[in-house]
């Protein structure tokens, strides 16, 4: 797990994990395919997450990097991250 955002409003890590069977002997290097994982966005005023994988994670990711490459720009990421955020079901449990 990796922390990649934190803010007042929301918080983003980043989970990456091998699947246990393992990639094929011919391949040396683990694709998208063959990587499990996704980003876990919490809301913090709403005090709700959501974990999203596969094309759904994808898509968050190019999203994520198209708003960096344009420079930085705090309002349009909070804006980007709290559209996905509103899909949050699960509440925020500490235990």
């Amino acid at each position: 797990m990796q922390l990649v955002y934190n803010s007042d409003g929301f918080a983003v890590m980043h989970f990456v994990a091998q699947p246990a069977t393992g990639a094929p002997d011919n391949e040396s290097t683990p694709s998208a395919a063959t990587t499990v994982g996704g980003f876990e966005i919490v809301d913090k005023l709403a005090r709700k997450e959501i974990f999203l994988q596969g094309a759904v994670a994808e898509s968050f990711q190019r999203g994520v990097k198209a708003l960096v490459d344009q420079g930085p720009d705090p309002e349009a990421l909070e804006n980007y991250i709290a559209g996905y955020a509103v899909l949050a079901q699960q509440p925020v449990m500490l235990h």
